[in-house]
């Protein structure tokens, strides 16, 4: 993980000295990525030609954490979220996903009158987690993956100012799976923790109560301020 912050940060510098300072892009889009979801983006554009670097970092809370229909042999989820007084176990969900992408664009231009297009693919890295939460009575189970991914999407904008734009995204994601580990914390005992890579005989169970991107498709809009 180290390895690809730095990596993110040389691209960053690198392309920024390739631009030195002109015309860099800096962004902050909202809307909707499998959840309520955000990202921050620098983009240097015409690095070669049409052709630019993007680079960004989108976090989500995701609408689905833990899949409602998983059965971990005392039921489906659904039914431990049911109230004690409805015979469930009042257990909650939560998780958040983490992206960094790294993108090559092409600007197309104009395609109507003040609004500019380009295109854009590259790969991804998506950290994830999703926590089922069952209180004093089981305590809670946290899951998590890392993977890498692949990308691509469109974004339009439109001048407002002379350096401010709005901006929109329309895009897709696509995450490979990988090893799936997980945290339980049972009240009034110690920690305990378990991987399940993909070729144990279990990954499949993990991986249907684990809800996370296999292709996340992802629309926001924000703004862009051009340095």
């Amino acid at each position: 993980m180290k390895k690809l912050i730095s990596l993110t940060i040389l691209t960053v510098a690198a392309t920024a000295g390739a631009q030195t300072f002109n015309n860099l892009e800096l962004g902050l889009t909202g809307g909707y990525a499998g959840g309520l979801s955000g990202e921050v983006f620098v983009h240097a554009p015409n690095v070669v030609g049409p052709v630019g670097v993007k680079v960004g970092v989108a976090y989500t809370r995701p609408s689905d954490a833990i899949n409602d229909a998983a059965d971990d042999g005392l039921g489906p989820f659904s039914d431990a979220k049911k109230p004690i007084s409805q015979g469930g176990l009042g257990a909650t969900e939560a998780g958040r996903h983490t992206v960094i992408s790294v993108d090559g664009t092409y600007g197309l231009g104009e395609v109507a009158p003040g609004i500019d297009t380009m295109v854009y693919g590259g790969v991804r890295y998506g950290m994830f987690s999703s926590t089922e939460d069952y209180g004093a009575s089981a305590g809670t189970r946290t899951y998590s993956s890392n993977s890498f991914g692949l990308g691509a999407g469109a974004m339009a904008s439109y001048a407002l100012t002379g350096n401010l734009s709005l901006v929109g995204d329309l895009g897709a994601d696509y995450f490979f799976k990988n090893t799936i580990n997980l945290v339980r914390n049972p009240p009034g005992s110690a920690q305990t923790t378990e991987s399940v890579p993909t070729s144990d005989g279990s990954y499949s169970t993990y991986d249907n109560r684990f809800v996370r991107p296999g292709t996340s498709f992802k629309a926001r809009i924000g703004v862009k301020y051009m340095f």
